[in-house]
């Protein structure tokens, strides 16, 4: 229940934030450079104002509750917001940094050339990137480390905008040395008792794949996984095993005769790219010019 008394202050969720992440108020402290008995008497303040707790101790160890953890999206959101506003006051003719969060086949095969084509119309524009799966880039998107995720697999998070922006289709790849080889089509229940190279956890190139398994009741035996495009088609070219992929990233591979690629009948793994962020994060000029250069790029 909310308690009148004393206001919070960004000095306030600055402290909390600070002790979320570490889980520790002495750490927080010497990050701060604040006393210790501050920290305590900050979050002290915080606790009796919304009438919650906001950490648990157990075992000697900070855990924060429910409350800590519905509240920590808030400020964090506060204190970033506040950073921002004085970047931006002290340098009101400079860009932002744009932070953005790619998946994997998103940053190998179609975000170079989008960068590069945003910097020849926005050469003052400073771009950072993170490449990794859909799920890490969510979750770097919910704790504001990202401005911008583009990425090929859906977020589940409500808190987060999605608009999808250009299709994307997965091929079978296999050797030259596989039976497959030489075939354009493929018969579904081939695809069982196969030996697949596929993605991580969390990849959305593996969650298209599954998906459409699933949806025509097929099986399939993993053999090999691993977090990026470039293994995968090595294990692919020396016969390990096949793989579902996207075929922006074998084009050079096909053409060179290192894979061969082929459709599956009657079956699609299709799916559309996603411009993710906060729907609460503040969208520079910057980033929306980011955004809408995405949405116009085929």
């Amino acid at each position: 229940m909310y308690r009148a008394g004393v206001k919070m202050t960004l000095r306030h969720f600055t402290i909390f934030v600070a002790v979320a992440d570490s889980l520790n108020m002495t750490e927080a402290a010497g990050k701060l450079f604040i006393s210790q008995s501050a920290v305590s008497q900050a979050i002290s303040e915080m606790e009796k104002h919304y009438g919650v707790r906001l950490f648990e101790r157990f075992s000697k160890k900070l855990h924060l509750t429910q409350a800590g953890q519905k509240l920590l999206s808030y400020a964090r959101h506060i204190c970033n917001m506040s950073s921002e506003a004085e970047a931006a006051m002290k340098s009101l003719q400079e860009n932002p940094v744009i932070r953005v969060g790619a998946s994997v086949t998103i940053g190998s095969c179609l975000l170079p050339k989008i960068v590069s084509s945003f910097y020849t119309v926005n050469p003052q524009s400073k771009i950072e990137v993170c490449e990794d799966n859909t799920r890490t880039i969510e979750g770097m998107l919910l704790q504001d480390r990202l401005d911008i995720g583009v990425v090929e697999g859906e977020v589940i998070s409500a808190d987060l905008e999605q608009t999808a922006f250009m299709e994307d289709e997965l091929v079978v790849i296999c050797s030259p040395r596989h039976p497959f080889y030489g075939r354009h089509f493929i018969e579904p229940a081939e695809l069982e008792g196969e030996k697949f190279i596929i993605r991580e956890e969390g990849s959305g190139t593996r969650k298209t794949f599954e998906n459409s398994m699933a949806a025509h009741r097929l099986s399939y035996k993993p053999v090999w996984i691993c977090n990026n495009a470039d293994t995968i088609k090595a294990a692919v070219a020396e016969g390990l095993g096949i793989s579902v992929i996207s075929q922006r990233a074998v084009e050079a591979e096909v053409q060179a005769g290192l894979l061969w690629k082929a459709a599956v009948r009657n079956m699609e793994f299709k799916r559309r790219f996603q411009i993710v962020y906060h729907k609460n994060k503040y969208l520079s000029p910057a980033m929306k010019d980011f955004i809408r250069h995405c949405l116009k790029w085929e």
